[in-house]
């Protein structure tokens, strides 16, 4: 798991009702001296639609076993983000390996403009309004990693207040 998710995890409680959604399956095939062994790895992201979410890996060598372990991966790293109004609270960039995401607020009504795995990790983190850029690599497995990375990286501003000792009203007039 990412680095600045090691202080944002979320204990899950059983009244926390969390949905799952297939990013993507890969077929990976380890040629042997007996031939070809295929096996799969499954990335899923599950998220409560309410600002907490998180990302699981599963391999396996078949398909059905391979999503049961990524679930299970993912509920066990789920991290909470912030969301205000629907949306995120300032722009931001971030990088994983050769993925890079921008993601920027938007008003209310926008929906989320964003393509295929960043709008999975989006859509389970609960923001309903922001428009989102993936630069570089297109490997769905980085690019996960790359949007949560930037949605940790967010803060919001009474966590902006709390960190500078100073009052909210300072934080936006300055």
């Amino acid at each position: 798991m990412l680095k600045l998710a090691q202080n944002k995890r979320v204990k899950i409680s059983g009244d926390i009702e969390l949905k799952d959604r297939l990013v993507g399956v890969q077929r990976v095939v380890k040629v042997t001296k007996g031939g070809r062994a295929f096996g799969f790895s499954a990335i899923v992201v599950v998220g409560d639609e309410q600002s907490i979410v998180g990302i699981g890996l599963g391999k396996s060598k078949d398909v059905a076993t391979a999503i049961q372990k990524a679930i299970e991966s993912a509920k066990k790293n789920l991290v909470k983000v912030p969301i205000l109004k629907g949306t995120i609270p300032h722009e931001q960039a971030s990088k994983f390996s050769g993925s890079q995401v921008l993601i920027k607020p938007a008003s209310h009504g926008t929906g989320v403009k964003a393509g295929g795995a960043m709008r999975a990790v989006l859509e389970a983190a609960g923001v309903k309004d922001v428009l989102a850029k993936s630069k570089g690599s297109s490997n769905p497995h980085n690019l996960v990693k790359a949007t949560l990375k930037a949605l940790l990286e967010l803060r919001d501003p009474r966590t902006v207040a709390m960190q500078r000792g100073i009052t909210m009203d300072k934080v936006f007039n300055g």
